[in-house]
């Protein structure tokens, strides 16, 4: 037996709830081999007793069966983490990206939901209150803040090899999409893709902000339990449209964020409705399925976001919506309403 042997058998042990391994999370920080036993030694953040139970549980159902290993010792050191304070409304304690105070993450149990425009729009309306803002794009896969935000420069260093990030609309932004060519896709597995999204957090020189909006890729993967292990997340932001296909992926996304202990700040209904020129409105993707879905987990309904063509027109031309002025738009109005509630829960000193 051989640390490297025990380490690679370990690999088939899945951190709870996710499709990563416990070792390529680094979550296995030890592993000493003599003969007749064999001590492993695992670290953990988590505030839910169940899952150190089970990783310990399934590592001896891994290890004990293998032939001439001796007495198996699983050593788990649970290092609490930090609850919110005052409930959803409260913070988790401290950004550990140096410089920013505050970090929200706009996420979405499923693509197509229109998250990336939430974010986009929510990052602009928060700076429009006199806040510093800075917009990390966390979708490497399909990354999009480039094009809403009419960026097409690359990147440079600072002598620290930190990267710069680049600014429009008086917001630093970082993306993958800025060190692409336009049809160069991602082609990256787990282990790099927690690579480049440590370094979009860690080596970005951020400088001084109050929040930084995380752009989380679709779904309850392995990019998002990298981000809540690399920094401290203040608060999450689900997004849904209202029809029950998009929220029964919502009802996960909130159980995957309330599993690592992120508190969730509330629900927002994108696309809840279009109203046509006449006035009318026309519920595209079904009637009010946010806010139930919403009283139904017991979280904040943020808002309601109407879907229109302008809104699409200035994401695609680099102008985000939230950019026009509230009493002249709805869309606008509504995303400087999530951002004062945003605000109001998560206040920067």
């Amino acid at each position: 037996m051989t640390p490297d042997f025990i380490r690679e058998a370990l690999r088939q042990v899945r951190y709870p709830g996710f499709s990563r391994d416990i070792v390529s999370f680094g979550l296995v920080k030890d592993v000493h081999c003599e003969p007749g036993l064999v001590t492993v030694k695992i670290e953990i953040a988590t505030r839910d007793a169940k899952v150190p139970e089970q990783i310990f549980q399934e590592c001896h159902a891994i290890l004990d069966p293998l032939p001439d290993i001796g007495v198996v010792k699983i050593e788990i050191d649970v290092k609490e983490a930090p609850a919110a304070a005052g409930g959803l409304g409260g913070t988790v304690g401290k950004s550990s990206i140096q410089g920013v105070k505050r970090i929200i993450a706009v996420a979405s149990g499923k693509g197509g939901v229109g998250k990336s425009t939430v974010a986009a729009n929510l990052a602009v309306a928060l700076a429009a209150t006199g806040a510093k803002v800075g917009l990390c794009d966390c979708d490497l896969y399909g990354p999009s803040v480039a094009q809403m935000f009419g960026v097409n420069e690359r990147p440079m260093a600072n002598e620290h090899d930190e990267i710069i990030p680049l600014e429009a609309h008086g917001l630093k932004l970082m993306s993958m999409g800025f060190l692409l060519e336009d049809r160069s896709p991602v082609i990256v597995r787990g282990p790099m893709a927690t690579r480049y999204t440590q370094q979009f957090l860690r080596q970005v020189a951020w400088g001084e902000l109050d929040y930084l909006v995380l752009d989380l890729p679709p779904g309850t993967g392995d990019i998002q339990l990298t981000i809540v292990q690399t920094v401290t997340v203040d608060g999450t932001v689900i997004v849904t449209t209202p029809q029950e296909v998009a929220l029964i992926d919502a009802r996960k996304a909130v159980a995957m964020f309330a599993k690592v202990n992120v508190p969730i700040l509330g629900l927002i209904e994108n696309m809840a409705w279009f109203e046509c020129d006449a006035g009318k409105k026309y519920y595209l993707f079904g009637k009010e399925g946010g806010v139930r879905e919403a009283e139904h987990m017991n979280v904040p309904l943020l808002g309601q976001i109407p879907i229109n063509v302008e809104t699409r027109e200035r994401g695609d031309s680099g102008a985000p919506i939230a950019l026009v002025s509230p009493e002249q738009n709805a869309v606008s109005a509504a995303f400087h309403g999530v951002a004062a509630e945003i605000r109001a829960k998560v206040p920067v000193s």
